[in-house]
């Protein structure tokens, strides 16, 4: 029942499992994205097909979509699996899966919409058009493009397209970081990342100089899009994505709640956007994308290289700012902020550039309450990386979504009629046949009989407007009235899932050339179908995955257009050299050694393996 003269937008979280979807769905969101039993990008977050299943069922009574991921690359042998899954995924009635690997579309595939993973490395308008023409029906973008490489890509093509807005990021371009799997066999797209980013390393410059001694030189802060929605929606998104499978359940509830607040202030001055699920959700906190984890935010390359997006000195969560020490005693601190409780985690970083935390035992009159303020001084600044009070709320059941809903409750020749139509302008109708006996009192009759069909807790329903159509005020039993309304509800809830429409995948089409002739390790082949397609397409020489040949010496295991010299205020074009370092620069931690190397045309960096 949708207008096709509006553009929906969507809202789109992550779910670990069946419980932080249906948190999410409450929470506002207008789609979710689940892992498959096998082959996800995050391994750990697995779900069983009766799991997604019971989500499924539970997002399309508010039409909230379900996608799947199996966005990892895959083996010969597990390519049946793969098969396997989607058809199940299918059967259940998921409305799209999300894939990497290019060889699940030589299969015999249901007909089922596909999406592009960031993983399939989607950065030019050249890239997505050819992804469109294989019938592919969503781009999922890379995070590090600008609002105008972004405003390039929807000029150039018409699929739909999806951008992170929020959440850990990969200094990698997704699917093009072979640092895990290089340095113990975890491979980042099997699903299986180590994280070595997020480790520490020294620096040392070419004339052998350590310039940076034990910091985290790959680890990104957290991405923050907050303030940027409209000119995505402007520049042609239409998916807005939050990242966090692993993250906690208050994560979930927060993060969606913000950018539900953000998006929906947004559409009210927009015409034409709408947002493409049912219902409102009522939400008894206030949300604040600071109180949840993060490392700091970046709003990363939205504007092109305007920030510096590393979080050298920890890879672990800040939290929100809350001020500066004003005092300070052997076991006790003021803050010049108000708000902090019993059992908070504040955090500092010493004069050391290290991050230190500790819990508050008590507060006292502005004194609060620590086990030792070593390393710490006054006019250090000060986070609070866990928010109990905030915390314990979350844990509660504290968001409601409600579909509304029109109550026409009439006399008919042989009894009575209520009719439920919802927001979406689904209806159903039952009747009730019960004697047309006067009520002695007509007002408290009218009152009671509204106060029965607006006893909707429990349900997914809000009556929004009660009609009474009687030639006289009668008498119903409250026992009554409650059957006629309980059977509606369920008539309608019935009438919206059998209603649910979900979309269709499109045929690939085997005749789009690509333009080049070679392909490297970086195209991610693992698998004979893979190598199918790509000959198909005019491919002739196929280099293995680097999963498959185990060959990782001088290879480039990492692209990114995080920069550790423009961190260090050395970029020779932007900063002009404000630092100076003797190139080359090589990354060491205990094992192994990686050389930088600078595009600075391109404005990448690359790590390149090396023996130690």
């Amino acid at each position: 029942m949708k207008n096709n003269a509006i553009s929906y937008l969507e809202l789109l979280a992550p779910a670990r499992d069946f419980e932080y979807g249906k948190a999410a769905v409450d929470h506002g969101a207008d789609a979710i994205y689940i892992g498959a039993p096998r082959f996800g990008a995050r391994s750990a977050a697995g779900n069983s097909i009766a799991e997604i299943e019971k989500l499924v069922v539970y997002a399309h009574l508010y039409r909230v979509k379900v996608y799947v991921t199996l966005n990892t690359i895959l083996f010969d042998d597990e390519m049946e699996d793969a098969r396997s899954i989607i058809q199940s995924l299918y059967n259940i009635g998921v409305d799209g899966i999300i894939i990497q690997d290019m060889g699940l579309l030589e299969l015999d595939l249901p007909d089922i919409p596909i999406i592009a993973s960031t993983q399939t490395h989607n950065t030019t308008p050249e890239k997505v058009k050819f992804l469109e023409s294989l019938g592919i029906q969503r781009v999922i973008l890379a995070r590090e493009l600008s609002l105008h490489q972004i405003r390039e890509i929807r000029d150039h093509t018409t699929v739909e397209l999806e951008s992170f807005v929020h959440g850990a990021l990969c200094v990698s371009y997704s699917g093009q970081c072979y640092m895990s799997e290089a340095i113990c066999g975890r491979s980042g797209n099997r699903g299986l990342c180590a994280q070595p980013c997020r480790s520490s390393y020294d620096l040392t410059d070419g004339s052998g100089n350590v310039v940076v001694q034990n910091k985290h030189l790959l680890s990104l802060k957290d991405l923050n899009l907050s303030a940027y929605l409209e000119d995505l929606m402007d520049a042609g998104i239409r998916s807005f994505k939050i990242e966090g499978r692993l993250k906690d359940i208050t994560y979930v509830k927060n993060v969606v709640s913000w950018y539900r607040t953000r998006i929906d202030a947004i559409l009210e001055t927009k015409s034409g956007l709408q947002k493409s699920s049912s219902g409102k959700s009522d939400i008894s906190f206030q949300p604040d994308s600071e109180r949840s984890f993060n490392r700091g935010f970046t709003s990363y390359f939205i504007n092109g290289r305007k920030e510096k997006t590393g979080s050298p000195n920890t890879q672990k969560s800040l939290g929100k700012r809350l001020g500066y020490v004003l005092e300070k005693g052997t076991d006790w601190i003021k803050v010049d902020c108000d708000g902090i409780s019993n059992g908070d985690g504040l955090c500092f970083f010493g004069s050391d550039d290290k991050l230190y935390g500790f819990a508050v035992q008590k507060v006292i009159n502005n004194k609060v309450f620590v086990e030792q303020t070593t390393n710490l001084t006054v006019g250090t600044e000060i986070f609070r990386n866990h928010d109990q009070k905030f915390e314990k709320s979350l844990l509660s059941d504290c968001a409601e979504r409600k579909i509304d809903i029109t109550f026409t409750f009439k006399e008919v020749s042989d009894g009575f009629q209520l009719e439920a139509l919802d927001e979406d302008g689904y209806h159903a109708v039952v009747f009730l046949n019960y004697p047309k006996t006067l009520a002695k009192n007509a007002e408290l009759a009218q009152k009671s009989l509204k106060d029965q069909l607006s006893k909707l807790g429990g349900s997914a329903f809000n009556a929004s407007s009660i009609h009474i159509e009687l030639s006289n005020a009668y008498f119903f039993p409250a026992s009554a009235i409650n059957g006629l309304r309980r059977e509606v509800i369920e008539k309608l809830q019935q009438v919206r899932i059998n209603e649910y429409l979900r979309a269709s995948g499109s045929a690939v089409k085997p005749d789009q050339k690509l333009p080049n002739k070679k392909l490297t390790y970086l195209g991610n082949v693992s698998n004979k179908f893979a190598a199918q397609f790509y000959k198909k397409r005019g491919i002739e020489e196929i280099e293995p995955a680097l999963e498959l040949t185990k060959s990782y010496a001088d290879k480039v295991v990492m692209t990114t257009k995080h920069c550790i010299r423009y961190q260090l205020d050395a970029c020779p074009v932007y900063q002009k050299g404000k630092t100076a370092l003797t190139l080359p620069l090589y990354l060491r931690d205990m094992h192994h050694t990686y050389r930088l190397d600078f595009d600075c045309k391109k404005c990448e960096m690359h790590v390149i393996f090396e023996d130690k």
